[in-house]
């Protein structure tokens, strides 16, 4: 299970996508012992990953106290970082607070396209210095990477790099138009293009050593199996089944991008609105609609609840129209 802490909406970044539309420090954000208290109900509810991100949270000033708290009561520590900040002091004192790894945003091999769509005039330069830090005190790092039209063709050639830098896993990340992400929805993939790259990107696992993981594309489930991929991982959307994520605030929503807050810790226990939520209930039924709900791949897919959510008039169950499956197809096939 998998928890998601936006500690800070403070970030050194404008990133065109962010759907946590971060910049500034938002007013009232969890204190250092709310944190802590947090991270207490995390482990009360039963998850095993915590991961901080932001906004930037290596400009959270306890950040290395409130990893190490995470580690001492059991949390797997990682960091989503877009690795700016990552001295090789920072790597250090990371790695001695307990992280277990790092996510480090890039988006495309050429600087000045990374650079635009992140807002920042150095931040491909200075997030591959923050790879390459992380690699010099053995703390492990991944590459996650935001596919768009712009850049969909790089994709594979970003895993080969990552590869090369000795990162341990490529993590391509689909947009969802929320934040600021509806201000670019033009620029998000076409259906088809949504499909073939996600066929890419398997069948490009069969090729490399280290984990491609496509996220906020549940589809890559059924695309593995049909292809014969090998992949460690079980379900497609965790949204309120095996993952959720907290705001600065403290705010409970089922994922980054159902901007839908069900709850607040600082009104009940999170373990509770974890147990007890509505949401959460009916999010665990997989009771879906339309061809979500009737599809043999319901269980390992799910469809992108968040997708779905945006495309429907935010009905959370409806089907991820995205997808271009055919049941009809599926049937004749046999597949089960």
């Amino acid at each position: 299970m998998i928890m998601s802490w936006n500690t800070t909406n403070k970030c050194n970044m404008y990133c065109k996508h962010c759907y946590r539309d971060s910049g500034n420090e938002a007013k009232m954000e969890l204190s250092t012992e709310e944190g802590k208290k947090l991270l207490d109900e995390v482990v009360k509810a039963g998850f095993k990953i915590m991961i901080f991100s932001g906004g930037e949270p290596l400009m959270r000033n306890d950040i290395y106290e409130l990893i190490e708290y995470a580690r001492k009561i059991g949390l797997r520590a990682v960091l989503g970082s877009n690795g700016t900040l990552i001295t090789l002091e920072v790597a250090k004192k990371l790695k001695e607070a307990g992280v277990m790894g790092v996510g480090i945003s890039l988006d495309s091999l050429d600087c000045k396209k990374h650079d635009d769509f992140r807002n920042h005039s150095s931040g491909w330069k200075k997030a591959i210095e923050g790879m390459k830090n992380c690699k010099k005190v053995k703390l492990p790092f991944q590459i996650h990477t935001t596919v768009m039209e712009w850049n969909k063709d790089e994709i594979l050639d970003i895993t080969d790099f990552a590869v090369s830098m000795g990162a341990v896993a490529h993590h391509i990340f689909f947009m969802v138009p929320t934040g600021r992400g509806k201000n670019i929805e033009a620029e998000a993939l076409s259906r088809g293009e949504y499909e073939k790259t996600l066929k890419n990107i398997m069948l490009k696992q069969k090729e490399v050593s280290i984990e491609l993981k496509p996220t906020c594309a549940p589809q890559f489930m059924r695309i593995a199996a049909e292809n014969e991929v090998k992949t460690r991982f079980k379900k497609g959307c965790l949204a309120g089944i095996s993952y959720c994520i907290i705001s600065p605030i403290g705010d409970v929503q089922p994922c980054a991008y159902l901007n839908m807050p069900i709850g607040n810790v600082r009104e009940k226990p999170f373990s509770e609105i974890w147990k007890d939520n509505l949401t959460f209930k009916k999010l665990r039924t997989i009771d879906y609609k339309g061809k979500c709900g009737i599809c043999n791949y319901k269980k390992a897919c799910g469809g992108c609840r968040a997708r779905a959510t945006f495309y429907n008039d935010g009905d959370i169950m409806a089907e991820d129209n995205w997808c271009l499956h055919s049941i009809k197809e599926e049937r004749l096939k046999g597949v089960r």
